[in-house]
């Protein structure tokens, strides 16, 4: 009798088991509450140097399947009135209407529409970015840092990206700075339960 119950959901199992995607797209919310996750951004000052910022509020969740990586998505939604470049003066005309105008435009966001593999750890990340009232075509080089369990019980998964916007693109027209920007992206998701 035991042999035979043992038999019959043994073989339930198998069954339940083949019938199942070999890894399916797992969901991931960004971890911007214990700031393992940042949005930066350089952009050249007169030829001299280097104004660097980031973006203090920002949220977003990214599927993410390491076995067909064509299926994984994110979105990014960015509070543009959060801008940091560590100065209080040039943070206001960066939020004012010649740059970012926080105000009529709150939210900056990337919606991804598609991935090209490159090799195991590196692909292109390539979506719509929108800035103010424009919306563009970019993509994001990225990079897997690795995935796995955390210390807390939880299941987490990181990746690195940059990319380049043109401001002049978005309407921002910035005098004394470049007219290009380079953004960087560190992203750290927590696996929805």
């Amino acid at each position: 009798m035991f042999i035979r119950k043992f038999i019959a959901v043994a073989a339930t199992a198998w069954c339940l088991c083949w019938s199942l995607p070999a890894a399916a797209n797992t969901q991931y919310k960004l971890d911007v509450s214990g700031m393992h996750a940042s949005i930066n951004f350089k952009v050249n000052h007169l030829g001299y140097s280097w104004v660097l910022g980031r973006f203090d509020k920002f949220d977003g969740e990214f599927t993410y399947n390491p076995e067909q990586l064509k299926q994984s998505k994110i979105a990014i939604n960015i509070k543009t009135n959060s801008v940091n470049s560590n100065h209080s003066l040039r943070d206001s005309h960066l939020r004012g209407k010649k740059f970012l105008d926080a105000k009529q435009y709150p939210e900056a966001k990337f919606v991804s529409t598609g991935i090209k593999p490159i090799d195991d750890n590196n692909f292109e990340l390539i979506g719509n970015f929108t800035l103010k009232d424009v919306t563009k075509k970019i993509v994001i080089r990225c990079q897997k840092i690795g995935h796995g369990k955390d210390p807390w019980g939880g299941y987490r998964a990181g990746f690195t990206g940059s990319t380049e916007i043109k401001l002049t693109d978005f309407h921002v027209s910035p005098v004394g700075l470049s007219t290009t920007a380079q953004i960087e992206l560190h992203v750290e998701g927590v696996r929805s339960s």
